[in-house]
């Protein structure tokens, strides 16, 4: 990392720590290691946040307002993993992460070889986490909040973990419009209602850090729409 992005890296975590506070003041923001992902380090929330019941209060805010971006789900973990093992699904293309949460895919994107991510969530401090992890990864990606203004032309649209709401489902035909390909991983969807999806392979990644997630959640199903050459 050069010496001269250290004071902006310091800056998005403690934003990224500010918001973790709104809702979890007990939590603190750490730099983590990823299972499978060699050069990448996530500002997560930290490994030992107690498990035991919550105070109502923060019950209340986790309900109102989830910090999901600051934990990296299990789909997400599992399809920056294949990219990885298959940085072909990537090379040279021009990358949608939809629904980029942590900003992890569009990370392993850009790291195996991806010409231009884009990182897309409609929740502002998912977005501020994507681009503090853009910043710890020294990786220059693309943020924007609304799918209707990310352009079109885009050669792949990954989607990890946006399925789980049945009610996302229609996303689907709009990343179709903008994307030549779509490659969705999720680990609570066993298949894909829409006409043209296939189911490429399954790989088992846990939630990092691992707060007790259910055993049944740890398969991620990867399948894939369009014009993907991709195989396993």
């Amino acid at each position: 990392m050069k010496t001269d992005s250290i004071p902006l890296v310091e800056q998005a975590l403690a934003t990224l720590e500010a918001a973790l506070h709104a809702t979890l003041p007990m939590g603190r923001i750490d730099v983590q290691p990823l299972p499978g992902c060699p050069d990448i380090r996530l500002g997560l929330i930290n490994a030992d946040f107690p498990t035991g019941p919550l105070p109502p209060d923060v019950m209340n805010a986790v309900i109102r307002q989830p910090a999901y971006w600051a934990l990296c789900w299990g789909s997400g973990l599992g399809l920056a993993q294949l990219l990885y093992r298959h940085p072909q699904w990537v090379r040279g293309l021009r990358v949608l992460d939809f629904g980029c949460g942590s900003g992890v895919v569009g990370i392993a994107a850009l790291r195996n070889g991806a010409a231009e991510v884009v990182a897309c969530d409609n929740d502002p401090a998912a977005l501020d986490a994507t681009r503090a992890n853009a910043a710890i990864n020294a990786v220059q990606l693309t943020t924007c909040a609304d799918l209707a203004d990310v352009g079109r032309g885009f050669d792949l649209a990954l989607m990890a973990d946006v399925l789980y709401d049945r009610s996302n489902l229609p996303l689907l035909g709009e990343v179709q419009r903008i994307a030549r390909a779509v490659v969705v991983a999720d680990s609570r969807v066993t298949q894909i209602p829409s006409p043209g999806y296939r189911l490429v392979t399954r790989i088992d990644a846990r939630t990092q850090p691992n707060l007790n997630e259910f055993d049944e959640f740890r398969t991620v199903n990867v399948f894939a729409y369009g014009a993907f050459a991709g195989a396993c």
